[in-house]
């Protein structure tokens, strides 16, 4: 028997956090701050990367396979002239590790970075260790920062025999402000005439439309031809004459300008995780959607047949006779028709209608997407 569905919405568990982005939707949009989408052209981070030891572990340190440790603990102690065999180096309280580190636009000599520090052995823990001075150098080749100072964990690995407990991740740690500037980068945006004729605006993510949006507020505010979208990434901005010498006060301003961003309409799915996030633009052509499982079941259960008393007949004995049970269960017919251009809100409450989990609205959305019935972008991650 067919049963007619009624559209009565009824929110899940699962779908508060998409009926949470309803309710942001259907509120007035906030623009956005320009530095928030975009930065100048030439003013960036720069990566740092660097090769060092930390010492004082409490036996969590490197196995003594660990031939890079050895040799790099050796070369050290060699060149503070202690002379020594590696094959009598142990290394258990000692780890190799990798420091990373971002070096922001402007950093002057003594300016202090954050580090972090991986292990690149077989260490155990990086608990109480301490990184030994290490230089941090950039793509050229050339040491920007130097590192050094206490790792902090945040977790713990302990255990014996046979047992273990751990918290967090105990081989990598940050050291707040452990690395000193050494060496500044230069601005890469041009000659000084030149920074002060004309500076250029990338948007974090490229967009035609808010290219243009953002010209367009400009000229609002410095006034028309100030500024020209080159295309969907590039806003190049014409340095007005009251701002030739005053090029922080300009970019100070350019970046506290609210611009309404748009972005092209996307469906985001983690198969992993059953997540699935859309935008609010998100459309979709008229299209019938037919959910249902159909599940067998096969129960065996085991009877023991017992042979008649005082029977000695030839071949009578206990047996074990297997009983077999099939079931079959198919749900009731799930069949919703969505009408062409419908909303994110009308797309929710007519899936949740038919009481589907997040596994099953990720294969639907795949499935109208392959049938050319949704309008967005599918990511699936």
């Amino acid at each position: 028997m067919r049963k007619v569905l009624s559209f009565e919405f009824r929110v899940s568990s699962w779908l508060l956090p998409i009926a949470f982005c309803l309710l942001l939707s259907v509120t007035p949009a906030h623009a956005a701050r320009l530095k928030e989408i975009a930065n100048i052209d030439g003013i960036r981070h720069n990566q740092l990367v660097g090769y060092g030891l930390v010492i004082g572990l409490n036996g969590t340190g490197d196995k003594s396979g660990t031939m890079f440790t050895i040799q790099s603990l050796t070369s050290m102690l060699q060149k503070m002239g202690i002379k020594l065999n590696q094959a009598d180096v142990k290394v258990k309280n000692v780890a190799a590790v990798m420091i990373t580190s971002d070096l922001p636009p402007f950093a002057k000599p003594g300016s202090k970075l954050d580090i972090l520090v991986s292990s690149i052995g077989d260490a155990q823990s990086l608990q109480g260790g301490t990184l030994l001075m290490t230089p941090l150098k950039g793509p050229d080749g050339q040491v920007y920062a130097v590192a050094q100072g206490a790792v902090s964990v945040g977790g713990y690995v302990a255990g014996g025999g046979g047992e273990s407990a751990q918290k967090n991740h105990p081989t990598v740690g940050i050291i707040s402000g452990g690395a000193l500037v050494e060496k500044e980068v230069p601005m890469e945006i041009g000659s000084r005439e030149a920074f002060s004729t004309t500076i250029s605006i990338i948007l974090n993510m490229p967009d035609f439309t808010t290219s243009q949006r953002v010209a367009t507020i400009i000229n609002k505010s410095f006034g028309d031809d100030t500024a020209v979208a080159v295309d969907g990434a590039m806003i190049r901005l014409s340095v007005p004459d009251r701002f030739r010498e005053k090029i922080v006060e300009l970019v100070s301003v350019v970046e506290g300008l609210d611009v309404n961003t748009d972005a092209v309409s996307r469906v985001v799915v983690n198969e992993r995780t059953g997540t699935v996030v859309m935008g609010e633009n998100v459309r979709i052509s008229k299209v019938a959607i037919s959910h249902g499982n159909l599940s067998v079941r096969i129960k065996t259960e085991f009877d023991v047949s017992q042979p008649q008393p005082f029977t000695f007949s030839e071949g009578a004995k206990t047996a074990v006779v297997p009983r077999q049970e099939l079931k079959v269960e198919e749900q009731e017919a799930r069949l919703i028709e969505l009408p062409a251009g419908v909303s994110l809100s009308d797309v929710v409450k007519a899936l949740n209608a038919v009481g589907i989990s997040p596994r099953d609205l990720i294969a639907i959305l795949q499935a109208m997407k392959s049938a050319g019935a949704l309008q967005a972008e599918l990511v699936i991650i």
